[in-house]
């Protein structure tokens, strides 16, 4: 699959790059990508949630009432969960959210998403560029340029470039990652991928393996 590559003032160059089928152009597995959406996403949560039960509240272990012969409900002491200020039941405690998911399924998952993105043209391959200073005003004309402003875009680098980085931290819409900590849900996370055209090749590596 042959694709143009674009200079950062949006123009097309003489430049083609082949991106390979194996890894842009397979049958998207869906199921795949659930898998690692939803292995990212539970990652994400802190589960530091946590209430008191009724063991671990301060309070009288008095008996409120009489066991028997006052017609009400029996109950033991104020910490019963029935009161208000008692003890929550089954209440959250902290825990890891975390899952395992196999590497193979993962890379699956990762081909699914590119095979998305080039099936709808939404990958746009730039030529490696670098930038001596950080200037998001600058970074701003690139996406201007490119008419991705206002689309979520993705920028993929093929090793780390602080400026560009930096460049971008403040735009709420814009991301840079390195091709080799690419992940399926920034992948559909983005409406645009851009591709610098030397981390095409750090891409299929990192998938091939």
């Amino acid at each position: 699959m042959k694709v143009a590559v674009h200079n950062i003032k949006g123009k097309e160059t003489a430049k083609k790059v082949d991106l390979k089928k194996n890894i842009f152009g397979i049958e998207p597995n869906d199921h795949a990508i659930y898998l690692d959406v939803k292995q990212y996403l539970a990652n994400q949560r802190r589960g530091t949630s946590k209430t008191k039960e009724r063991g671990e509240i301060t309070g009288s272990r008095r008996k409120i009432r009489k066991q028997k012969g006052s017609g009400m409900a029996r109950v033991g002491d104020i910490k019963n969960p029935i009161f208000r200020g008692g003890g929550r039941i089954f209440g959250p405690k902290p825990r890891d959210y975390d899952s395992k998911l196999n590497k193979k399924v993962k890379r699956l998952a990762r081909k699914s998403a590119l095979s998305y993105k080039a099936k709808d043209n939404n990958i746009i391959v730039l030529e490696d560029f670098s930038f001596d200073t950080p200037k998001t005003k600058e970074y701003l004309n690139i996406l201007n340029n490119l008419d991705q402003l206002n689309s979520k875009t993705l920028m993929v680098l093929s090793d780390v470039n602080k400026n560009i980085f930096l460049s971008s931290r403040n735009l709420k819409k814009a991301k840079v990652v390195r091709a080799s900590d690419l992940c399926t849900y920034e992948i559909m996370n983005a409406n645009k991928l851009l591709i610098l055209e030397g981390s095409v090749k750090e891409i299929e590596e990192t998938l091939n393996n």
